[in-house]
């Protein structure tokens, strides 16, 4: 059975409305005591389902009035309410949005009732159940689609440089950060990029990302366009001397680039100025501004080549009037070479003065001896070359030539003093005065010396006498001599040292195969190990003394070579060749042989002049040891002799090369004869040690013959005495 509802247990106005509007009732009388009363009966489905069906109609027509809105959206909103950190704006959704204050700028805050565009952020916060939303974001959008669209249509685009960071700029467009690289500023290289930083200019936009909402700017390709209908005006109306305007652009070593507006020239460093220039940065700076003259110009290549120094005169016109021949004039040195320096006396007009127009009498190796770049110098003008554009100049010429008076003081045969300058192979420079040199030629330095290098006889500083030989004023040479000093011994030599004569040697050096004997008039003679006695022929060194003299035989004599072989043998005469002889015999001797009186007289007198050769030994030791710092010296001069023999075989070839390289080699020269002359001290150290042990074993030697010598005596003394008592013995037989 279905459940009534009567209409008297109905209590709210709502229920009410739904009864009165429902016809699906019935009427019952209800009692109570005396009183009646009709009520409606209604059932209670059925009112209900009425009741829900006006709920639902009315929410409804409550949704109807929402907007469909949702997260992302950009929709326009009325201010409602300004707090003070939030504003609140009706989007015609069910609560309102809420956007914080400080999306507003203070004098850009808007007034209730104000619409304004938003984007929805956050639709309903889990949170707090509240909406929120963004202007900022409204507006970048609102601009974004305004770049796209300029991006499309290839259009300009206004913006300020805010600031400088890695590679460029930022450059705010509309109120978007967009990005303009470093390169595209201008269409000249930027050295200042902080002055375009707070500019406001035009650009175009080169590259959109829609991902990553990035903008990239140029505002080259805008000045490029401009220049390029600028460039083809003046590429029509550009002509071969033209002087125009333009601003430097790209300095390189060779040249300047310089902007016409629109087209670029060369200007050469050549053409820069009509003297010398050693970079183009001298003359002028970036982003100067100059006056040019249009010197060629290529139309299939559309190149220009500029001049700036093509303005002024040209500095050679009527130079032979400025610069006089014979003039004095001042300059300064722009440039040195190998040959001589350069001296510019006014820009554009250089001189030269040669190496050979720099000093009368110093031997100038390098111009840089006397002169250093950028130097203030005067000079005398020699000659001029219009044609050619060249002037010569001379520094010596400022003096006086030291050579006009020194012909009449350096006459051949006259005697001077001199310093020794240098030495080379060839010979010595020797200084008679400031600045007059001469040469002594090494065949002049010695009469009997056979002389391998000057060092063997003058070293560098010494002060020595020269005799003039030849003087020539226009080779400005001195030939002198050493050797002219004396008169040429020669002649006495060759009537002394006949082959045969005996002379008288001193021991000077003693080598493997011949032994160097010092002889006189300063001559060196040679005596092989086979023209000694066999008893010498062997351990030489020891048995002989440096200093030792000796008589010896001439052999051989050559005056070419200057060369003298002697014999000691040969030299010996024969008695002591048959006392050495009996000597040596003697032990094989019997004592019962009777020496005849003839040789015993032989022997005493060999003794006597073998004691009397030792009495002079010991004296000339004294004498000896007093000569051995000379004989030191010598030794070691002759040492050099030996090992200059290359310098010799070379002397052909070095006599076509240049001093400088003659210098050389002598150099090389000398740092081998520092190696030599430590090995000569090494081995001097090593024959002193020899000639002192030979020493000791010579005295050994002679205490030893002077023991046998005595005993020899003893022995012959006994001999004597029993050959008289035999006698005796023999006298008294008869008697008896």
């Amino acid at each position: 059975m279905a459940e009534v509802v009567k209409d008297t247990n109905i209590q709210s106005s709502d229920e009410k409305k739904v009864v009165d509007s429902v016809d699906n009732f019935s009427t019952e009388t209800v009692t109570s005591g005396p009183l009646s009363e009709e009520v409606k009966v209604f059932e209670k489905d059925f009112l209900f389902d009425k009741k829900a069906d006006k709920y639902q109609k009315q929410k409804e027509e409550y949704e109807s009035t929402i907007k469909d809105i949702k997260t992302h959206d950009r929709v326009m909103g009325e201010v409602t309410s300004i707090g003070d950190t939030e504003v609140l704006i009706d989007v015609g959704y069910k609560s309102e949005g809420v956007l914080f204050r400080d999306e507003f700028r203070e004098n850009e805050l808007p007034k209730v009732g104000d619409e304004i565009e938003v984007v929805i952020d956050i639709l309903e916060d889990e949170e707090t159940g509240r909406m929120y939303v963004s202007k900022k974001k409204a507006d970048f959008i609102r601009v974004w689609e305004r770049i796209k669209e300029i991006e499309v249509n290839d259009e300009k685009v206004e913006g300020t440089i805010q600031r400088r960071i890695k590679g460029g700029f930022v450059v705010d467009v509309m109120g978007v950060k967009c990005f303009l690289p470093g390169s595209q500023v201008d269409v000249n290289p930027v050295r200042d990029f902080d002055a375009h930083v707070g500019k406001t200019y035009e650009f175009k936009i080169v590259n959109l990302s829609e991902l990553r909402k990035n903008v990239v700017l140029s505002r080259k390709v805008i000045l490029e366009e401009a220049l390029k209908e600028k460039r083809e005006e003046l590429l029509e109306e550009i002509q071969v001397g033209d002087v125009l305007e333009g601003r430097v652009k790209n300095i390189t070593d060779f040249g300047v680039f310089i902007d016409l507006g629109g087209l670029d020239g060369l200007l050469h460093i050549t053409d820069l100025s009509w003297g010398r220039v050693n970079h183009p940065r001298e003359v002028v700076d970036l982003g100067q501004d100059i006056k040019v003259k249009v010197i060629d110009y290529d139309t299939e290549k559309k190149q220009v080549s500029l001049g700036l120094k093509q303005l002024e005169p040209h500095p050679w016109e009527g130079v032979e009037q400025k610069y006089p021949v014979d003039s004095i004039v001042d300059g300064k040195v722009v440039n040195i070479t190998n040959y001589g320096a350069f001296v510019e006396l006014e820009k554009g007009v250089e001189g030269l003065i040669h190496i050979s127009e720099i000093s009368w009498t110093k031997h100038i190796k390098h111009p840089t001896e006397v002169f250093t770049l950028n130097d203030m110098v005067k000079a005398k003008v020699l000659s001029i070359d219009p044609d050619e554009r060249k002037i010569s100049l001379g520094y010596k010429q400022l003096e006086p030539d030291p050579w006009e008076e020194a012909e009449d003081k350096y006459k051949p045969g006259t005697v001077h003093k001199g310093t020794v300058k240098k030495i080379i192979p060839k010979g010595a420079f020797v200084e008679l005065e400031e600045g007059i040199e001469g040469f002594v030629y090494i065949a002049d330095m010695s009469w009997t010396m056979n002389v391998r290098h000057p060092k063997q006889v003058i070293n560098t500083g010494e002060k020595i006498k020269v005799k003039v030989l030849k003087f020539s004023k226009d080779e400005r040479k001195i030939s002198l001599g050493i050797k002219q000093l004396k008169e040429n011994p020669w002649p006495d030599i060759e009537d002394t040292y006949v082959e045969g004569a005996v002379v008288e040697g001193e021991v000077a050096k003693i080598t493997k195969n011949l032994v160097v004997f010092n002889l006189d008039y300063g001559m060196d003679g040679i005596v092989p190990k086979n023209q000694f006695p066999k008893k010498l022929r062997d351990d030489t060194d020891e048995k002989l003394d440096i200093g030792e003299t000796m008589q010896l035989k001439v052999l051989e004599m050559n005056k070419d070579e200057k060369k003298l072989v002697l014999s000691r043998s040969q030299a010996i005469s024969k008695d002591e060749e048959d006392v050495d002889k009996y000597m040596s015999d003697k032990e094989d001797t019997s004592d019962k042989i009777e020496i005849p009186n003839e040789v015993i007289d032989r022997v005493k007198d060999a003794e006597e002049k073998r004691k009397a050769e030792e009495k002079k030994a010991e004296e000339e030791k004294e004498e000896a040891a007093e000569k051995k710092a000379e004989k030191a010296e010598k030794k070691k001069k002759e040492t050099k002799s030996k090992k200059s023999k290359k310098a010799d075989k070379k002397e052909a070839e070095k006599a076509e090369k240049t001093k400088d390289e003659e210098e050389m080699e002598e150099e090389k020269e000398e740092t081998e004869h520092k190696k030599e002359d430590k090995a000569e001290k090494t081995e001097k150290k090593k024959s002193a040690k020899k000639s002192k042990k030979s020493s000791k074993k010579a005295e050994k030697e002679e205490s030893d013959k002077s023991e046998e010598r005595e005993e020899d005596q003893k022995s012959d003394s006994k001999k004597d005495d029993s050959e008289t008592a035999e006698k005796e013995d023999e006298t008294e037989d008869d008697d008896e």
